[in-house]
């Protein structure tokens, strides 16, 4: 009987504790559900997306503020008490231009990226990873984004990343250039991605373009991932969401991370594992192809 008691004092405590808060995005003014939102507990890493029908869940300890963005909607901060969130659509003014398009008769990859079996995991967080193409004059002969390339290492069929094209303003990426969600479903194992957003019509900015990957943390993406504990020796499963995505090592500052509602650029470190890592920057394996 002593024993019962114990076990139901932990389970009371341990729900307590890991209390799961579920709810759905929606439109304000269509009511209809967002999909991909990205959801973060504000000023911390705990976060999520939304499934395809706007829902969520979250586990967290108690009530906090939880911080919503999806492009296209204005940005809001709501307690995790509520359950459905109304986001509200952005109006976007119509500035007069000129519209050009491209010739498509020339090529030109650049972004020197390429296979190796090195990757990154997300985790179970909804970040971003991010790498800077600065301008260059002789990008004048073919300035418009044809192609973005990037390279991912799956461990499941058919997983779902979220690609992102910002500007930057004062070496921090900035707004998005494109206000619809793009999604890249890429294949299992080690796959080099080539997506075709030719018809945006992007010409390449002066001041430079940053090309984000957004890890989407939703259920068809889950898979556990086993490791060996170098020090027990034991077996260790932990969760996590596919695509990884390869990295290559840049002696150049281009790459960041979006975290915690923030911003961060990657710095020079010092690897003792290969000398040729060494003070260079963890940067995503990233192309793109330009034409006229």
């Amino acid at each position: 009987m002593k024993e019962n008691r114990v076990i139901w004092i932990f389970l009371i405590l341990t729900q307590f504790a890991f209390s799961q808060i579920r709810g759905v995005v929606k439109d304000s003014i269509s009511g209809e559900p967002i999909p991909y939102v990205n959801i973060w507990v504000e000023n911390e890493t705990i976060g999520t997306t939304s499934e395809t029908n706007g829902s969520f869940s979250l586990d967290i300890k108690e009530e906090k503020l939880l911080v919503f963005s999806a492009l296209g909607y204005e940005s809001k901060k709501s307690s995790s008490k509520n359950e459905i969130i109304l986001l509200k659509p952005k109006v976007f003014e119509l500035n007069e231009v000129v519209v050009t398009f491209p010739k498509k008769t020339k090529e030109l990859e650049i972004g020197e990226a390429h296979k190796v079996h090195i990757s990154q995991l997300s985790g179970n967080k909804p970040w971003i990873y991010a790498k800077l193409f600065n301008y260059d004059e002789k990008y004048m002969e073919t300035p418009f984004i044809k192609k973005i390339v990037f390279y991912s290492n799956s461990d499941i069929k058919g997983a779902k990343i979220k690609l992102r094209i910002f500007g930057i303003n004062d070496s921090i990426p900035s707004e998005d250039l494109i206000n619809e969600d793009i999604i890249v479903t890429v294949k299992e194992g080690m796959k080099k991605n080539t997506i075709d957003v030719s018809s945006y019509n992007i010409e390449f900015p002066k001041k430079g373009i940053v090309i984000g990957l957004e890890w989407l943390i939703i259920e068809e993406n889950k898979y556990f991932f086993t490791y060996k504990d170098p020090k027990t020796k034991q077996k260790v499963s932990l969760e996590n969401y596919a695509p990884s995505l390869v990295i290559n090592h840049s002696p150049d500052e281009i790459s960041f991370t979006y975290s915690k509602g923030r911003w961060y650029k990657h710095k020079r470190h010092s690897s003792n594992y290969k000398k040729e890592w060494n003070n260079k920057v963890d940067t995503p394996a990233i192309n793109l192809i330009l034409t006229n």
